[in-house]
């Protein structure tokens, strides 16, 4: 314990994040995966892990590397630039946005392939100011200036692969639609944060590409703002979205069949103020969680939607337990959460304001779920909502984080370690933590 305090001190010292160290606030062991500042992993519910659980790709400022997670030897697997998406749940292999195509790289010997051209009909107009911003980083990056063809690769909105790499599917421009601006709830003007872009009602549309043809289709066409696209992780057709916006004025979670079929929403609101809000499928695709408020603000759960059965499942938080992003385990028995800032919902009254002493709590949490008495609900009985609560335990001290940057918490394949990205020691890094405390 003492080497790990002392190795953690002198990495201070020399502006370096420490390699490895045991939180002194929670016992656990942190370990940091990436060497180049600016490293950061995959948003929280994007796959990054090979076939065989062993590495995992994660984004730097150059490119795509990865990780061999039992050796922590890192690799270049991809130089940029490139828009990393996620790793493919057959192959492992790390699929990417390169110049208006989807392409994967093998983890192993880097050897890059194409997938599928992207359709062009689909792509929104890059704007000039975002033509700029783009010369610019590429200018602090050392990356050659952008040409046509390097644009090409904006634009594209979500893009996912479903569990069998069989098919690509994108949220993109909807090119035969016509804007439907609206107005929020109460008839105000929009003003900032999601609100404007929501407002706008710009037409998009969900469509899917098959891999073996190169064939696109369009299967639902919206003026909602789609977002926050996923593929189930085991059954090939099943796609999860939602409407984004400001939560409060949006019935958000929804899930499709890949035919366009099976149009479902996932929670029906019905308290003045409720949200619900980044969805995930939980790891055998059978169930969908959701960061649920009941109002925003003030009832905090994690809620289950069975997919097959439209059972319902909702675990109880308490306000500094509440998290921006939640994961599952491979096993579905422990959940994780990344805590949130002092800006969050976690810190606010129901009326929106902060409160004078913080209430959010800073940590990466694991979650042991316990579940409910079951003696008011009938077997066969979907309608009732199963209920339980989550026992936290803090794993990392997030104290020194700035949440501007979302760590975005995921279970390693063997369920021993959860990964996430931190800015805790300056610039951002990828991390581990294990779940088990350090003996």
């Amino acid at each position: 314990m003492l080497c790990v305090a002392l190795h953690a001190l002198a990495s201070a010292q020399t502006d370096e994040p420490p390699r490895e160290w045991i939180d002194p606030a929670t016992g656990h062991r942190v370990v940091r995966l990436s060497n180049e500042p600016g490293s950061q992993s995959l948003y929280f519910h994007n796959y990054p892990f090979s076939a065989d659980g062993r590495k995992m790709a994660f984004t730097v400022n150059r490119g795509i590397s990865c990780v061999d997670l039992v050796t922590r030897e890192v690799a270049e697997v991809v130089p940029g630039p490139v828009q990393l998406l996620m790793t493919g749940r057959k192959t492992g292999d790390a699929f990417y946005l390169q110049n208006g195509q989807v392409k994967a790289a093998n983890l192993d010997t880097h050897e890059t392939r194409v997938v599928v051209d992207l359709p062009e009909q689909f792509r929104a107009k890059m704007s000039e100011d975002a033509i700029e911003r783009w010369r610019r980083r590429a200018e602090r990056n050392g990356w050659p200036p952008p040409t046509p063809e390097m644009l090409r690769s904006f634009g594209w909105g979500n893009i996912a692969i479903n569990a069998d790499e069989t098919m690509v599917v994108g949220i993109g421009s909807d090119p035969d639609g016509q804007e439907q601006p609206r107005t929020p709830p109460d008839g105000s003007q929009p003003v900032g944060g999601l609100a404007p872009r929501w407002a706008s009602g710009r037409p998009l549309v969900l469509y899917t590409v098959d891999v073996a043809s190169g064939e696109a289709r369009a299967i639902h066409h919206s003026h909602d703002w789609l977002n926050h696209l996923q593929c189930s992780p085991t059954d090939p057709e099943q796609i999860l979205f939602c409407h984004e916006g400001p939560w409060h004025f949006v019935d958000r979670t929804w899930i499709i069949r890949a035919d366009g079929s099976g149009l479902t929403q996932v929670h029906p609101r019905t308290i003045n103020m409720e949200i619900g809000g980044h969805e995930f499928f939980g790891q055998a695709g059978k169930w969908v969680w959701y960061d649920l408020q009941t109002p925003r603000s003030m009832v905090f759960w994690l809620a289950g939607y069975e997919i097959e059965t439209g059972a319902r499942r909702w675990y109880h938080l308490t306000r500094e337990q509440w998290s921006v992003h939640y994961n599952v385990s491979p096993d579905g028995k422990l959940f994780c959460g990344d805590g949130g800032g002092p800006g969050s919902v976690a810190n606010r009254t129901a009326n929106n304001e902060e409160f004078d002493t913080p209430q959010n709590g800073q940590w990466m949490y694991l979650f042991r779920p316990e579940d409910g008495r079951r003696e008011g609900l009938r077997p066969d009985d979907r309608q009732l909502i199963e209920y339980g609560e989550f026992h936290a335990e803090r794993l990392v001290d997030l104290s020194q984080h700035d949440y501007d940057l979302e760590p975005n918490g995921i279970f390693t394949p063997d369920g021993k370690w959860i990964v996430f990205r931190s800015n805790m020691h300056g610039a951002s890094h990828v991390y581990m933590v294990e779940v088990a405390k350090a003996e």
